[in-house]
């Protein structure tokens, strides 16, 4: 295949003329950040039940969509979609489609083979080693500033892999020669949220699709997203720095919307935010006993659409080991409408904790022939001791729209993070995860 057939680019958002603008500008800065294949990592692996008659066919699944499976199960294997039902059971999270889907299909093949019902459970490295995995992204970025330290103008890039989706090739019916249902027809990687938020005149956002994947590739929470807001937010404080300017004061400086500047205010309130204007300065100041400590901040209008999240992190950082321990997480969440505080919290709560264990911790490696980690050793998430102190402020407004909660808060967690060690450190890390080798590198 070639690289025509292979990939595409377009352009997104071209505003003014930031080919023009860069080169004005006072500053220039150029970073490329990377966000890797992960998986679901289900806490329990994908189990499902199929019972396949001449008369009739019953399934039982934790899927997320039970009319899809029952579907794609139907075309997948000729069954006429009125004599099939999909019958939904509580099972392990997954954020976006693990191996359920995989697994009602073996669980047919087999059951239709012997006849009789068939309880299909995967182990461990069946679920690390063969769900779709969330999608690898590369992301670059370039910007401008003036003599005051106004952004003049910017340039975002990412390419990513948009196929095959997961539906199009699930793993039994094409090991059986069966067609293995729908095929993707192309696409481009996420762009929402790769356009910063704040007052820029010139800006281009562009994307490059990859067509060909290494291994298979499916949805997972806030899709595309958490790498857009880790390279944007990541860059406005790399431009900040570079102005000499607080990295809060350097944002609230290009936004007018007042539910902008509250999540931001509240949230930083919440942490004790102190301005200073060159985060690296401080590092023999916050040295104590081989720990350095560092304060950042990530901000998102989730989808430039949705919901408000202000994030406020701090973290120590072991000098030696390079290990990174959060101590504490301020976040503040306009989601509009807030009808259940209660459950509203538990997402948000539950958001931060992922999101916090996919930047510090996970990264699908692969061979040339299968996935590597296929275990909790090699696919590492956040443990239990290593949950920081999480503090939610909650900014109901009832006479807006009531907006979704299950994704935005995590997005600018990684970015947080990432900012917070180099206010500690004085060191970048523009890949994910921020592993202790990685740090210890930089440091």
């Amino acid at each position: 295949m070639s690289a025509a057939e292979s990939e595409h680019e377009q352009t997104v958002i071209d505003r003014g003329d930031a080919e023009t603008a860069l080169p004005t500008a006072s500053k220039q800065l150029t970073a490329t950040y990377y966000w890797p294949f992960q998986s679901h990592a289900s806490l329990g692996p994908s189990c499902v039940i199929a019972d396949v008659r001449d008369s009739a066919t019953t399934i039982w699944s934790s899927t997320q969509d039970t009319f899809g499976l029952r579907s794609l199960l139907a075309r997948l294997f000729s069954i006429p979609v009125e004599t099939l039902q999909v019958n939904y059971l509580d099972g392990s999270g997954s954020y976006g489609s693990n191996g359920a889907y995989d697994a009602a299909a073996d669980a047919v093949l087999l059951s239709r083979a012997v006849g009789k019902p068939v309880r299909l459970q995967w182990m461990r490295a069946d679920e690390h080693g063969w769900d779709p995995k969330g999608p690898a992204q590369l992301l670059e970025l370039r910007g401008g500033i003036d003599a005051e330290g106004k952004i003049v103008a910017w340039e975002s890039k990412t390419s990513g892999f948009t196929g095959p989706q997961w539906t199009g090739s699930l793993l039994g019916p094409a090991s059986a020669s069966l067609p293995s249902g729908q095929q993707h027809s192309g696409g481009s990687p996420v762009t929402q949220n790769l356009d910063p938020p704040y007052s820029v005149p010139n800006l281009r956002v562009t994307s490059r699709a990859l067509n060909d994947t290494p291994i298979r590739l499916s949805n997972l929470r806030a899709p595309g997203k958490m790498g857009t807001v880790f390279a944007v937010e990541s860059f406005t404080d790399e431009l900040a720095s570079a102005a000499a300017i607080d990295a809060v004061a350097f944002r609230r400086r290009d936004l007018t919307d007042p539910r902008a500047l509250a999540v931001i205010d509240r949230a930083t309130a919440m942490i004790g935010w102190q301005p200073r204007p060159s985060p690296n300065k401080q590092i023999s100041q916050t040295a104590s006993g081989g720990m350095l400590i560092g304060r950042g901040f990530a901000y998102v209008h989730y989808k430039q659409a949705e919901s408000y999240t202000g994030m406020a992190i701090e973290l120590a950082v072991d000098r030696t080991q390079g290990k990174v321990t959060v101590r504490r997480v301020a976040c503040a969440h306009d989601c509009g409408l807030i009808m259940n505080p209660d459950g509203l919290l538990n997402q948000v709560e539950g958001n931060i904790v992922q999101a916090l264990s996919r930047a510090l911790h996970e990264e699908v490696t692969f061979d040339g022939a299968h996935v590597t980690s296929v275990d909790w050793s090699s696919y590492p998430i956040l443990r239990f001791p290593e949950a920081p102190a999480i503090q939610v402020a909650l900014l109901d407004h009832p006479d807006q729209p009531a907006f979704g909660a299950g994704e935005a808060s995590g997005t600018p967690v990684p970015a947080a993070l990432a900012n917070a060690i180099f206010d500690a450190t004085g060191v970048r890390l523009r890949t994910v995860p921020f592993t202790a080798e990685r740090l210890r590198t930089g440091l």
